[in-house]
């Protein structure tokens, strides 16, 4: 693939992102008064990006943080039924998604990162913790020489469940 393609690809991705990102935004008035919403924060698109023909990022709400996977072209659509778990190979490892449908965008497939978001006191902060999240699930070698320099990086597990992924699994060491 051209750097022209992949550019346009994730721009595509964004875009796809924005979508979804303007969905929930106008769930937002829905959601105020329900106990899992921190008014504190907004919904947000962090770092979608084209991967196999998918647009992939975090969703930031007010009441939920997700791994978000969807189709950039129809064609890739998979033959999933909504509330499916599917499982998806990622650099970080196996991860499970969650089928849903998306009224104006379609399949959707969601990985909950976090829920409610009352650990977030503003936006900055869950911005920053989404970014880390995709950043670990994507590279996580990199995610690890990054933040522990002095030691190599270590082979990462097959498979990392949720919990294992916010607990910081994808930093520990192996001796």
């Amino acid at each position: 693939m051209t750097a022209e393609v992949a550019a346009s690809r994730d721009a595509e991705a964004r875009a796809a992102g924005e979508a979804v990102a303007a969905i929930y935004r106008a769930a937002v008035p829905a959601m105020r008064d329900l106990p899992v919403f921190n008014p504190a924060l907004d919904v947000a698109a962090i770092g979608f990006r084209a991967l196999d023909d998918h647009a992939f990022g975090v969703i930031v709400t007010p009441w939920f943080m997700n791994l978000v996977r969807l189709p950039l072209d129809s064609a890739t659509v998979a033959g999933c039924s909504q509330g499916e778990v599917v499982t998806r190979v990622l650099p970080v490892g196996a991860l499970e998604f969650t089928v849903g449908q998306l009224e104006g965008i379609g399949g959707i497939e969601s990985c909950s990162l976090f829920s409610p978001m009352f650990g977030f006191a503003d936006q900055a902060a869950a911005e920053t913790a989404a970014a880390a999240a995709l950043a670990a699930v994507l590279d996580p070698e990199q995610v690890a020489d990054e933040t522990s320099p002095s030691q190599a990086p270590s082979k990462m597990a097959t498979t990392l469940d949720r919990r294992g992924l916010l607990r910081g699994a994808w930093m520990e060491r192996r001796p």
